[in-house]
């Protein structure tokens, strides 16, 4: 199975999910024209509704998705990115993910909020969620990471204080967990 069909197989298997709550929290920290990348942009539908107030880079590790985005809008800023390295030289006020980073291992997810915090401006924000508990789960052979508030302290970076943290329901009460964490300096 290719790169592409893969995009499009998820864009059709996740119709009607978005991160509209996550960003209508992230939008009473953030202030309007500040400048965010997202990780792990999938089929771009936060990017659209993030781009409404914000200047946004869109990002993935897959060129399926990004060639699908592409295809409807040609102008927009989008970068192949692996959500551990992000090798990127630009910084940003905001660095934006929506269920993406449980993906990573634990050793990434630290490796990745390092190089986060160089990413972002001073002030500025991470804004991720993850689903929420204390365990590891593997779907189709894919690995998920699940995270609490105290477990998810363990893999941030100095320089950076948790700033929001709420759990809410994406499938069942409580299964998922919005943070946002400020750089200090």
């Amino acid at each position: 199975m290719n790169d592409h069909f893969k995009a499009f197989e998820y864009k059709v298997l996740s119709a009607g999910e978005d991160g509209r709550y996550l960003i209508e929290v992230l939008e009473m920290y953030l202030k309007p024209a500040s400048s965010i990348l997202e990780l792990g942009m999938g089929p771009g539908r936060d990017l659209d509704i993030l781009k409404e107030k914000y200047r946004v880079t869109g990002s993935d590790i897959s060129n399926g998705f990004l060639d699908l985005y592409r295809a409807k809008n040609p102008q927009a800023d989008l970068l192949i990115l692996d959500a551990a390295s992000i090798e990127t030289s630009g910084k940003f006020d905001c660095i934006y993910s929506n269920k993406v980073l449980h993906q990573l291992s634990r050793s990434d997810l630290k490796r990745s909020f390092a190089r986060q915090v160089e990413l972002l401006n001073p002030g500025g924000l991470l804004c991720h969620s993850f689903w929420y508990g204390d365990k590891t789960v593997e779907h189709r052979g894919v690995k998920f990471e699940y995270y609490t508030e105290r477990t998810i302290l363990e893999y941030i970076s100095s320089g950076i204080k948790l700033l929001y943290f709420q759990t809410y329901m994406q499938m069942i009460p409580d299964d998922s967990a919005l943070f946002i964490f400020m750089r200090m300096e």
